[in-house]
């Protein structure tokens, strides 16, 4: 309970009003005599009866009055605050009272970083998953002079790791100037500056999935089929049920066989709600659900839609129908709409990013199975012609192989 909420304590002096009613006994000067009892009915009776005077009782003096001690259990010793509990891999609006006004969010706060060695585990995971790539850069610099078959050769590298054309352009032109400014004579420091300016082209995609700014923080996601949509989803839930998080789900995808199935067996493994239908309109399940949200004081409600194709425009159109729809049981719903991207598709993945962020405007990605045969190139295209944040990258079909996206982190095991 809040502090201003906390009763005001009991003073133990102060006595209460029914005793501070009764009068004080005067103090006798002399020590009274007992005094008499009261006549019974039939001392009455037999006075009435023979005549005889009934004499008045002496007036008997109340006892003293005591103020009772006042319980322990009236007097409310303040509590101290209880410290927050850290988000794993999210970061929380913070909470302030109503009269204060909230103090604006960043897109880009940091996040409670996992224990090192989860995340070391990870860490390995992601190297693992990248070596390909890795390997394949690494040749480059074998050699022992830096010359123009070098940065060819580089070019090549890059090209093939799906960094694109745009991307490719920049970090060579970058590198250069890296190694102008280093004077770097040996092949293998220009590998280390090649890692630095990876860094610097990424660096744009890091952000946090902030929540607690909205009531509820409505979460839209969205993506083809098979890109780990409805597995993301189950990460995320159990992460923000871990920082106690009320979540709510949607399951929106009413199209693909099992779909509202698998999101029950995550809500059920997460121990959190579901609101899903037999059969029905996917815009109504997600409305309901939002509304549901509200009532029940969510603090998060997460919608699971159906894969979309960004070439199938009336499928398209379906997700701005729920974006909408979304809208009406909430006004400045969606806070997030989060685009899952399968790692392995390549340049595919820069040509989904554009698509749905045409049709939605996205505000957040979700790179998955990079421990597959990605190639991770991608995320530099990205970087390069549509800069949204990456908010977490996935390694492997555990819990914590979902991990929030750091910048120096990839380029290191794409480089490794």
């Amino acid at each position: 309970m809040f502090s201003f909420f906390r009763k005001k304590p009991a003073t133990p002096e102060a006595a209460s009003p029914a005793e501070a009613s009764v009068p004080a006994a005067p103090a006798p000067a002399v020590e009274a005599p007992p005094a008499s009892p009261a006549p019974s009915a039939w001392n009455t009776l037999t006075s009435w009866v023979t005549g005889a005077p009934v004499k008045a009782p002496e007036p008997v003096a109340p006892p003293p009055v005591v103020a009772a001690p006042v319980p322990a259990r009236d007097a409310v010793a303040p509590l101290p605050p209880a410290a927050p509990r850290p988000l794993p891999i999210i970061a929380k609006a913070p909470v302030v009272p109503a009269a204060v006004p909230a103090p604006p969010v960043s897109a880009l706060a940091p996040a409670t970083p996992p224990a090192e060695p989860t995340r070391a585990n990870w860490l390995k995971k992601l190297t693992q998953g990248l070596s390909r790539t890795g390997s394949s850069i690494a040749q480059v610099f074998t050699g022992t002079r830096i010359d123009d078959e070098l940065y060819e050769e580089l070019e090549a590298a890059l090209l093939m790791a799906d960094t694109g054309v745009k991307a490719t352009e920049a970090l060579l032109l970058d590198l250069k100037r890296r190694v102008k400014d280093a004077k770097a004579t040996e092949p293998s420091q220009v590998k280390a500056l090649l890692a630095e300016a990876v860094t610097a082209l990424l660096r744009p995609l890091e952000g946090a999935l902030v929540v607690g700014e909205h009531q509820p923080t409505v979460i839209m996601v969205v993506g083809v089929n098979g890109a780990g949509k409805t597995t993301s989803i189950g990460k995320l839930t159990r992460h923000l049920a871990d920082a106690d998080q009320k979540v709510l789900l949607a399951a929106a995808d009413t199209f693909r066989a099992a779909a509202r199935e698998q999101l029950a067996v995550w809500a059920d493994r997460t121990q959190v709600e579901i609101i899903s239908q037999e059969s029905g309109d996917p815009s109504a399940v997600t409305f309901d659900a939002v509304s549901a949200g509200r009532a029940r004081g969510c603090d998060v409600v997460i919608a699971d839609t159906a894969g979309r194709l960004p070439t199938q425009l009336h499928l398209m159109e379906e997700l701005k129908k729920i974006k909408r729809v979304i809208g009406k049981a909430q006004p400045d719903a969606p806070h997030e709409i989060l685009l899952v991207v399968d790692g392995n598709t390549g340049q595919n993945a820069l040509t989904q990013v554009k698509a749905f962020d045409d049709a939605l405007g996205l505000t957040g990605l979700i790179v998955t199975k990079l421990d597959g045969t990605a190639k991770g190139g991608v995320l530099a295209a990205i970087a390069r012609e549509r800069p949204l944040p990456v908010y977490f990258i996935g390694v492997g079909e555990k819990l914590e192989d979902l991990q929030m996206f750091r910048a120096s982190e990839f380029a290191q095991a794409l480089l490794s």
